[in-house]
């Protein structure tokens, strides 16, 4: 029987309620960014609850990919947050587990979450958007809920404006109407005028009753063909009339769209059907383009000539271009023995064709960009499928090995880092998507440049948090810009209430005599400007600077353990000496040689570390000038 180990329960039971919760804010989020994107095709069209709320079922499941990364990102910092904020995991490294140990069943998990979103992706989004898109088509196409408004003219009835000065909420009465029918078009149209009216749907809900009581209409009336009437005159009708009723086709039902309209669409299908689609469309692409490229030649390049026999289609005379006889014509002699309206006529017939060639080149232009758009749309989708899987694994490499490192829980800084960490990976993948959707880059690689781009910063966060790098310090940063700019880190030596070893000052006089003829050595033997690919077969490194610098502090943790203040505070003036190794001691001579070639990267790093040298040398003058006042003050004790 499989037993698992009390750790990996206690992570799980830690993450897990994190992770739903969560979860459940996030698609929160999200489904309010969807809500407020579609407001205006949802309010003021009468729309039944259930339509609703089926509408907003389907936008919750089709925004899980979205929120299923977030939400992994955000519950693991806040896991690794909260157990270093409680020493928890401090506790557990100091039991002899490592971080990877701990995060294992986490990984577990992922593994199967990415799995999941996958078997997600693939089979359940395409007939959650088909009913998603075709739901909310069905919502744009249906007409507005009835409501006029006063003292306004009304729009929303087509074909007619509806003018209303006051409305009586009770009864319902409509008081001094007045409508324009433009129904049977803008030269027929009738005008209505009265004292009050009612508006009633008819029981189907496909037309509006409209009764008016005390009022006029007027029509204009066309005159009949021949009429020897007055042209200037226009005839009209003019009617009173006490009640009317009109009828007037609205139709305020809610019709379904037929779903097989988004089933053919790249969002209605799955990897396996992409990819028939993919294949048929790069067939039928090719297709196009050689039958243009064939249509082009034979357009352009090479005309048949009565008595010149033809070949074939255009690709067998392009093979036989060498065989066929070539034709030499002077077209501007042919020109200039034209008549003055020979010429006019053949510019206009050259004219004539240009646009013509010019029309069929844009519509051929078209075609292609129709066909390229569907098929990287494709694309696009086909690899969406799997990026969306790889993200989750990404975002817990990331927001684990962060968290450990911040040691923050709770919904504050992790929430911070997470939302900065998202957007930045959602503009990243938009970007990407719109280079492959517009073709300015290959498919798969506009659809897996945010991985590509985050991938590197989990491993680079998981490397660090397993050797407990402290790379959100602001120490770190500061020391390192100090650093560089040559405000070195002062040194402290305080007096010591027991001593146990007494300094051999004796043996001590020859080693600061010997310290100080090294430096004066190095600082001969080693000037500022080091030659540029020496600097890079050392691989930045100088070992006669390193010697020096351990056998100061050698000197130094000796005379520490000395009783008088005077040598005590001289000891402070020894400076922190670094830049002997800019690039670390890791580095291959080779790949150093190989970067220093590279002279974008390797030329700035070679200058930073020319200053760097100069620091150095600085620091070593002071090692010298300290070393002859201690040993002068050693000698006179």
């Amino acid at each position: 029987m499989l037993k698992i180990k009390r750790l990996y329960i206690f992570m799980l039971q830690t993450f897990l309620p994190l992770f739903i919760m969560t979860f459940g804010i996030c698609l929160f989020i999200v489904l309010m960014q969807f809500l407020w994107r579609y407001i205006d095709d949802m309010v003021g069209k009468g729309l039944d609850m259930r339509v609703l709320g089926e509408m907003f079922l389907y936008a919750a499941l089709s925004l899980v990919p979205m929120a299923l990364p977030l939400a992994i990102l955000l519950s693991s910092l806040m896991t690794f947050g909260n157990l270093g904020e409680r020493l928890e995991l401090l506790a557990m490294k100091s039991a002899g587990v490592s971080l990877i140990h701990i995060m294992r069943p986490l990984i577990v998990l992922m593994c199967f979450i990415s799995i999941g979103a996958f078997f997600f992706q693939n089979n359940a989004m395409p007939v959650i958007q088909v009913k998603l898109y075709s739901l909310l088509y069905s919502m744009r196409q249906k007409s507005p809920e009835l409501e006029i408004p006063e003292g306004v003219f009304y729009q929303e009835i087509p074909g007619y404006n509806v003018y209303v000065r006051e409305k009586d909420n009770r009864t319902g009465l409509l008081k001094n109407l007045m409508i324009y029918d433009f129904s049977n078009g803008f030269n027929n149209a009738r005008v209505f005028v009265a004292d009050s009216g009612r508006l009633k749907t008819s029981a189907d809900k496909l037309f509006l009753v409209l009764t008016l009581y005390n009022g006029e209409s007027f029509e204009n009336l066309r005159p009949q063909s021949g009429s020897a009437q007055n042209k200037n005159a226009v005839p009209y009708r003019r009617e009173t009339f006490q009640s009317k009723e009109m009828l007037i086709e609205f139709d305020a039902n809610f019709t379904r769209t037929d779903e097989s309209l988004f089933q053919n669409q790249y969002i209605g299908k799955n990897l396996e059907d992409l990819q028939t689609s993919i294949d048929s469309m790069s067939m039928r692409l090719d297709s196009i383009k050689d039958i243009n490229a064939d249509n082009v030649y034979a357009s352009s390049y090479k005309k048949t000539f009565p008595g010149i026999p033809r070949r074939g289609t255009a690709t067998e005379e392009k093979q036989s271009l060498s065989e066929t006889p070539i034709v030499v014509m002077d077209f501007d002699s042919l020109y200039n023995a034209e008549t003055p309206g020979g010429k006019a006529a053949l510019l206009s017939r050259t004219k004539s064709s240009i646009d013509y060639l010019k029309s069929d080149y844009l519509f051929k232009a078209a075609t292609i960009g129709d066909e390229s758009l569907k098929y990287r749309r494709h694309l696009t989708q086909w690899h969406n499928i799997f990026t969306v899987s790889f993200a989750c694994l990404v975002f817990f490499f990331i927001g684990a090995p962060l968290g450990a490192i911040i040691r923050k829980g709770g919904l504050g800084t992790p929430v911070v880092i997470s939302v900065l960490l998202f957007i930045f990976y959602y503009v990243i993948n938009n970007i990407g998507f719109k280079m492959a959707r517009d073709g300015v880059w290959p498919a798969w690689q506009g659809m897996w440049l945010s991985s590509a781009v985050l991938t590197p910063l989990g491993v680079f966060l998981t490397y660090k948090a397993v050797n407990d790098s402290v790379i959100l310090s602001s120490d770190t940063y500061l020391n390192a810009i100090k650093n560089i700019i040559g405000k070195r880190s002062s040194r402290k030596v305080e007096k010591k209430e027991v001593i146990i070893y007494s300094p051999d000052y004796a043996g001590l006089l020859p080693r600061l005599e010997k310290l100080i003829q090294e430096c004066q050595v190095y600082l001969t033997g080693h000037k500022r400007w080091i030659n540029y690919i020496s600097y890079w077969k050392e691989g930045g490194k100088d070992a006669a600077a390193e010697s020096l610098a351990k056998e100061m502090e050698s000197i130094i943790e000796e005379l520490s353990n000395s009783d008088q203040n005077l040598i005590l505070n001289k000891l402070m003036d020894y400076p922190v000496i670094g830049g002997y190794k800019q690039l670390g001691s890791h580095l291959n001579k080779n790949v150093g040689l190989l970067i220093g070639l590279f002279l974008p990267l390797g030329l700035p790093v070679y200058l930073i570390a020319t200053y760097q040298r100069k620091l150095l040398r600085q620091d070593i003058r002071t090692v010298m000038k300290v070393s002859n006042e201690l040993k002068d003050m050693i000698k006179d004790s």
